[in-house]
């Protein structure tokens, strides 16, 4: 298996597997290999422990694998893509774990011959340096879905795989509702803290009137776009996070690094635009996020 950044995401995932005896090949910068080849994975984590797990690591992928995870920021996406050639991926199966929804048809249209299997990740995990993990949510959970054009992929061994290295999996039937189940929560979780530089608690305490305002634009747009949920719903799995969490938005906007805010906010507006639903909260509040970020920068 290859994970193509080694991030939080892809470093967690790629920790687990390789401790769990899978061969895996992080593509990176050659800073970042390098650290990874002389000192490998080392997790930090209250779920998993704190281990270290040793693994391969390249600029470039060269030879073919059977799975490949795309674990990059949609902003470092175009560039990350480089150092897969479609020729050497040939037919493998591709997880994209990223954020929003236009990843997909980029990916699927670069790599004809592989198939690109939906995916997306429940979990807080940050990489503090390279090759440097630290995992704090109680959880880290994927669901993945065939493509609706080969809708008889088989994924079960992978997430078998994934199951036996500690990872929660669900496998899901519909493309769609699983992409979108993941934004409607993620873009108010990830636009309000950034824009008010507080963690989930507060948001949902001092901010919910506001929260709520987005979640029943993003609810509108996802049931328009096929993807049946409910305010209700969503306002009962935020009242269940845990309170400290921080978005991974909010922690590049206080890195000064650049913002998922298209990929995110920006994707909610497209789909809005083109189901014919209007959403002023979630306009205003991605212009807000957008001023402040210019602000800072």
């Amino acid at each position: 298996m290859a994970v193509l950044g080694p991030g939080g995401v892809g470093g967690l995932i790629g920790a687990l597997l390789a401790r769990d005896g899978h061969r895996v090949r992080c593509l990176a910068g050659e800073q970042t290999a390098a650290t990874l080849r002389q000192d490998g994975l080392r997790v930090e984590s209250t779920q998993y422990g704190n281990f270290t797990a040793a693994v391969e690591a390249d600029t470039c992928l060269r030879e073919p694998v059977d799975a490949l995870f795309v674990t990059v920021k949609q902003t470092a996406l175009d560039q990350a893509l480089e150092r897969v050639p479609a020729g050497i991926l040939g037919d493998a199966l591709v997880i994209p774990l990223l954020n929003g929804l236009d990843h997909l048809a980029v990916l699927r249209r670069r790599y004809p011959s592989a198939t690109v299997a939906a995916g997306t990740i429940k979990v807080e995990a940050t990489r503090t340096a390279p090759g440097r993990i630290v995992h704090t949510s109680p959880f880290a959970h994927l669901e993945l879905a065939a493509p609706p054009a080969r809708p008889a992929v088989p994924l079960d061994r992978l997430a078998d795989c994934l199951r036996q290295a500690g990872l929660g999996v669900t496998l899901r039937t519909d493309e769609t509702a699983m992409i979108w189940d993941k934004l409607a929560f993620l873009a108010p979780f990830a636009l309000l803290t950034t824009r008010y530089g507080a963690d989930l608690g507060a948001v949902r305490s001092e901010r919910r009137a506001e929260l709520v305002a987005v979640l029943d634009e993003i609810t509108t747009v996802a049931r328009a776009a096929g993807a049946p949920m409910t305010v209700e719903s969503l306002l009962s799995f935020f009242d269940g996070a845990p309170q400290t969490m921080k978005s991974s938005m909010q922690r590049d906007a206080e890195a000064g690094r650049p913002l998922e805010l298209d990929a995110i906010g920006g994707a909610v507006l497209r789909a809005g635009a083109t189901h014919g639903v209007e959403t002023p909260a979630m306009a205003r509040l991605v212009a807000e996020v957008a001023r402040t970020a210019h602000e800072v920068v």
